[in-house]
């Protein structure tokens, strides 16, 4: 099983909105996956980029390969600033 990190989409017509998830690279886009690990909304400007790091950083070590896109938006997300949670 080739694990593969790429984009589920989801969202109404003309208003696309994407899951990252890590899948088996034989399913379809949006079908069954293993987990959810962001999210990408390119309705905002600047499109928002989420990951749950801890997440994203387990499948790539243990190998899952993402897709063009994903890793594209994994170098956007890394070069925003860490946002903290308001108290």
């Amino acid at each position: 099983m080739a694990v593969v990190l790429r984009l589920a989409r989801a969202g109404a017509k003309k208003k696309p909105y994407y899951h990252v998830v890590a899948t088996d690279s034989r399913n379809p886009r949006d079908g069954k996956f293993i987990e959810a690990v962001g999210a990408y909304d390119p309705n905002l400007n600047p499109p928002k980029v989420e990951f749950n790091e801890d997440r994203l950083n387990y499948w790539l070590k243990t190998g899952a390969t993402p897709s063009e896109t994903v890793a594209d938006l994994i170098k956007v997300a890394s070069k925003q600033p860490k946002t903290t949670p308001a108290a």
